[in-house]
């Protein structure tokens, strides 16, 4: 006997919106949803599966019988099956079990639009009211668009969840119940402005770090339920601190109760293996030319920011989204209508979705992780480009950590890999990454990648990220990298906290936190981090020496910055930089100091700024250069 009673959340203009691919807030209607029909509470149930002829929910509550609660399926084409079963309550177990037209083929699934899921390995849905949490972040999200926008300081501490730091006792990660003390706590200490997760979104194999989703609206139940996730970005936001969420639309995994041929068709993922199979990543590629597909990515989306206060979405592998023949051999992809390589659905898929975000959420940000030359990363919709608030500068990446790999005694004959990212540094709006990505996979930890002895690496480590905090740009880096982790990262085990009972360690700690408060508390260097008005060479031809210097500037011009960087381990007295200012030059930051760890070397005295021009300057001021360091001067 069927127990399912008729009832729908849909409106028919839900229903045309979806079918348009313009239903950004389908989480409201899809999925599972308490409800009362006739004075008796349940839960109404609604999926999207056209090729289906037979729709049952089965869980603990029905005893997995599939004859119990069959849905009803709409009259309007739309593909939806809906229906309200009394009794069942929040907590209880759950799989659709779908019938397919198509050679009669069973599939069983999770909900698309479950909130909460079993622990994996189990694949079950878990039916959950998301409703009554009671959000203590009002001060923050009226304030949001003056701590997160394009002209404020941006370092964000990059978190992989389950390996931050272990429950030495009971030998597993910290939950978010724990989190919202150990983890804000650190991030406060630590003086970043965002925290980044990657993908905390619920996925079945702990090794895809969780970059392969089959719980799109479900925060991961390893580490507790969704409202104490909820507490957590509650805590964050109350110290300050903004959020920021790894987002995948660009793949997912083939597991048999996720979305891959879902109702017994090729029903979220291109049909087309040219455009719906990443042969690296044995996973399966949406189909953006669908439009009930682009209704559910955006509606994700929607949801992060709606439902959990979320201030920014960094999107993963946008490249392999744009690209036809990302990975592919000549035989492998089809050209667009025009031709050209461009995936033109994808591209415009991302256009809706940065339009969506940015108009229905104000103050937040969208960073695409976006590896190639695609020109308008981050232009905006209206004047062609894909709308994205910033981009991660991957060349930079690249280039400055194989400049300082190299022993200093060479450095000088590969100056312009230190240089190069000038020349193209306001094309889009960058992002600085030192990301998880460069820590795996036998490249090492940074640490280990910097030449000489200890002390060296150490002093390195410190003029390296003086370099990137100096540098146009957002900042970005992955844990561990704040305090000298020396092994490569693994999932598996927690970060080396023991390193910090080394000075050397401790040093580069305190280093961050200093640099960190510096970089918030100094206008000019995020002001205009995104104009060529807030940058001006003063010498990078110095290769000889492995030196460069330039100015950083504000809104206001009191406010300009000299910044030195030493690249050898030859300190320099007397050396002389061309200004554009005259008085005097103040040390103000020196990566040098013996509370880093370094050799104390500073310019102790104001230093007065001499009328000789040079370096293509008016003026020119004699400055003393520490070792391996990154220091900066203002103006007085």
């Amino acid at each position: 006997m069927n127990h399912v009673k008729p009832y729908s959340l849909f409106t028919d203009f839900d229903i045309y919106l979806f079918k348009s691919g313009k239903h950004y807030r389908l989480y409201e209607k899809f999925g599972a949803h308490p409800a009362t029909v006739d004075g008796v509470d349940g839960m109404y149930f609604a999926v999207w599966a056209p090729t289906a002829n037979r729709i049952s929910v089965v869980g603990d509550f029905n005893y997995w019988n599939d004859s119990e609660h069959v849905l009803n399926v709409r009259w309007d084409s739309s593909g939806i099956w809906e229906g309200f079963i009394p009794h069942v309550k929040t907590g209880e177990v759950y799989k659709y079990k779908i019938h397919s037209n198509n050679n009669g083929i069973v599939t069983e699934k999770c909900d698309p639009y479950g909130y909460h899921t079993e622990h994996p390995p189990k694949t079950a849905s878990v039916t959950y009211d998301l409703e009554g949490y009671e959000w203590q972040d009002d001060n923050w999200m009226k304030y949001r668009k003056d701590k997160n926008g394009l002209d404020k300081p941006y370092s964000v501490y990059e978190v992989h969840f389950e390996s931050w730091m272990k429950n030495v006792e009971d030998n597993r990660s910290l939950s978010y119940w724990e989190a919202s003390t150990e983890l804000v706590k650190y991030v406060k200490e630590m003086n970043f402005t965002h925290v980044e997760f990657m993908p905390i979104m619920e996925y079945p194999f702990d090794q895809s770090w969780g970059y392969q989703l089959t719980g799109y609206f479900a925060p991961s139940c390893r580490f507790g339920h969704p409202k104490e996730f909820m507490n957590l970005i509650d805590e964050f936001h109350k110290n300050d601190i903004g959020v920021i969420l790894d987002w995948v639309p660009s793949h997912f995994p083939s597991d048999a109760h996720g979305l891959g041929f879902f109702d017994g068709s090729h029903l979220y993922e291109h049909p087309d293996k040219r455009k719906g199979y990443h042969k690296d990543w044995k996973s399966l590629i949406f189909n953006y030319g669908r439009n009930e597909v682009r209704s559910f990515l955006i509606s994700n989306a929607c949801f992060w920011l709606d439902k959990y206060h979320i201030d920014g979405l960094r999107v993963d592998a946008v490249a392999s989204m744009l690209y036809l023949d990302y990975s592919r051999e000549d035989g492998e992809w089809e050209p667009n209508q025009f031709g050209g390589n461009e995936n033109l659905e994808a591209i415009s898929f991302l256009q809706d979705f940065n339009q969506e975000v940015y108009q229905s959420f104000p103050g937040i940000q969208t960073i695409a992780e976006e590896s190639t030359a695609f020109s308008g990363v981050t232009r905006e919709v209206e004047h062609g480009g894909l709308g994205f608030g910033m981009k991660w500068m991957m060349g930079w990446m690249h280039d400055t950590l194989g400049y300082f790999k190299k022993d200093p005694l060479y450095r000088k004959h590969h100056h312009n890999e230190i240089t190069f990212s000038m020349a193209y540094a306001f094309t889009e709006r960058y992002m600085l990454p030192l990301s998880h990505d460069e820590v795996v996979y036998g490249k090492g930890s940074i640490i280990n990648r910097m030449p000489g002895d200890k002390w060296q690496k150490l002093a390195n480590l410190r003029l390296l990220y003086g370099y990137m905090y100096s540098h146009p740009g957002g900042n970005l880096l992955f844990m561990g990298a704040e305090f000298g982790q020396e092994n490569e990262w693994s999932y598996a085990k927690s970060l080396d906290w023991h390193l910090l009972e080394d000075k050397g360690h401790k040093g580069v700690q305190t280093y961050m936190k200093d640099l960190n408060t510096f970089l918030k508390e100094t206008p000019a260097l995020f002001e205009k981090s995104f104009s060529q008005e807030g940058f001006e060479w003063i010498n990078h031809e110095d290769g000889e020496k492995s030196i460069l210097s330039y100015i950083r500037k504000g809104h206001d011009s009191k406010n300009d910055l000299v910044i030195v960087c030493n690249n050898t381990p030859t300190p320099q007295e007397n050396y002389l930089i061309g200004v554009h200012k005259s008085g005097k030059l103040k040390e103000i930051f020196n990566s040098d100091l013996k509370k880093y760890g370094g050799s104390d070397v500073k310019n102790n005295k104001k230093i007065t700024i001499s009328n000789k021009p040079w370096n293509w300057k008016d003026y020119s001021a004699e400055v003393t250069l520490p070792p391996l360091s990154m220091i900066v001067f203002k103006f007085e």
